[in-house]
């Protein structure tokens, strides 16, 4: 199995350059390939630096599901996983990976915390997708739940594989999304009765970020983007169904009487209160209707209008060190050269 590993980086230098260094100990065969943020931090030096990147690719998205979709572009490999800068694979990684897409077209394994390093203490990222599970579900496990009579078994979306046809039926991930990508793509995968494989074994570690960056530089709760995907996902795989409608008020709820306690705790104020749920109505709103207009879009099973497939100008600039690149040589895309800091 030739395997590519798509690494989406954002101002992350310290970090990636860890979970690069365990795919280099862990999985030294595979194609390694960096997706790069518009980043400040000198990450594009650092990873041109390094003999263990296949490939740069420099985007001006702070999108981490353009970021996925760019690195999936360019990989060659008949399997390709998704590791975030922030992970480190452990050992044994690799063979799960094979013995997962063995047995299913996606495979997944659990993603335990450790604490940030003193090195890392201001780093801050915003290339992260905001999660919206329990944090105190056991991550060794993963998450399963039946929507509209249908089994969905989510992924970890920083340490996941794929064969390249399920990311080829899926059309990779959904761009319009900012948060929820790759819980939108489970929602897909369902639809499509493609089996999601869990494996203990396909195990990473993730250096947490520091609480001023809760979200990888983003307020802790963005409420209303947070609401946006979830009813735009929602509305766009399953329309309009009383499930549907009972799932989204559930989450509202539930988040109104937590910032309630904040309120009464003396952790928040009112206005505050009141300012979220202004954010939660806004981004309910819009992401209904949203997805009501992707739902009419693409009637495919891939239900994703915004896949790899609607746009070409993802890359600004990407250097490319396989092969069949001329010398080594930086392969500029669009005029713009491969080394934008």
């Amino acid at each position: 199995m030739d395997l590519s590993v798509v690494v989406p980086t954002l101002n992350g230098r310290d970090r990636l350059a860890a979970c690069l260094d365990a795919l280099a100990a862990t999985a030294p065969d595979a194609e390694v390939i960096v997706v790069n943020g518009p980043s400040a931090d000198g990450t594009t030096g650092m990873v041109r630096d390094r003999d263990d990147v296949d490939v740069l690719v420099e985007i001006s998205d702070r999108t981490v599901n353009v970021a996925r979709n760019a690195g999936i572009e360019v990989a060659t490999g008949d399997a390709v996983a998704l590791v975030d800068y922030d992970n480190r694979i452990e050992p044994g990684w690799r063979d799960a990976v094979a013995d997962g897409l063995d047995a299913a077209p996606v495979v997944s394994g659990p993603v335990t915390p450790i604490p940030p390093s003193e090195a890392d203490e201001k780093e801050e990222s915003d290339l992260v997708e905001l999660k919206e599970t329990d944090a105190d579900r056991d991550p060794t496990e993963p998450e399963r739940n039946r929507i509209a009579g249908r089994d969905v078994t989510y992924f970890q979306s920083g340490n996941v594989a794929f064969r390249r046809d399920a990311l080829r039926d899926l059309d990779g991930f959904d761009e319009y999304l900012r948060v929820g990508g790759a819980r939108d793509a489970a929602h897909r995968l369902a639809r499509m009765d493609r089996e999601v494989a869990w494996r203990p074994a396909m195990a990473a570690r993730k250096e947490l970020p520091t609480p001023t960056a809760a979200d990888g530089g983003r307020s802790a709760h963005e409420w209303g983007w947070k609401y946006r995907g979830l009813a735009y996902r929602l509305l766009k795989n399953y329309g309009v169904r009383p499930t549907v409608l009972l799932r989204t008020g559930s989450h509202a709820v539930g988040d109104a009487l937590g910032a309630a306690k904040d309120v009464i705790s003396g952790e928040s104020t009112p206005t505050r209160w009141a300012a979220t749920g202004r954010d939660v109505l806004v981004g309910l709103t819009g992401g209904s209707s949203d997805g009501f207009v992707a739902r009419r879009r693409d009637r495919s099973p891939a239900r994703n209008p915004n896949g790899i497939s609607t746009r070409a100008d993802r890359a600004v600039a990407k250097y490319d060190r396989r092969a069949d690149a001329d010398d080594g040589k930086p392969t500029e895309v669009d005029g713009a050269t491969d080394d934008p800091e």
